[in-house]
């Protein structure tokens, strides 16, 4: 015989019970970047990742950049990471201190 108000109570229970995330890692690689770059489309965000590869600046002024990885991510994905990053940042700014980063448009006051 089946305990009707056992079964719902135990449906119940798992509808309010968060899903286990299972990370696979198995086929995960590791890049290092000290360059981004990101633009959008109504569907997509593209964010670039790659490395300087310019000692100095010479004649000419020119910085080279080697790409080395592509992420495309749906609008939902890129709010997740930026709120993601946000808190990130907040927690590293509280333990080392303010990052000072110039904006384009601050860059171009300078």
């Amino acid at each position: 015989m089946v305990d009707k108000n056992n079964s719902a109570a135990a449906v119940e229970a798992g509808k309010n019970k968060a899903p286990t995330v299972n990370w696979d890692d198995a086929a995960m690689q590791t890049s290092y970047a000290n360059v981004v770059n990101a633009f959008s489309t109504r569907e997509e965000f593209t964010l670039l990742f790659g490395t300087n590869q310019t000692w100095s600046i010479g004649a000419g002024n020119n910085v080279n950049i080697k790409l080395s990885d592509r992420l495309i991510l749906n609008p939902l994905v890129a709010k997740r990471l930026w709120t993601l990053m946000g808190e990130l940042l907040k927690e590293y700014e509280t333990r080392y201190g303010a990052l000072e980063v110039a904006t384009p448009a601050s860059a171009k006051e300078s």
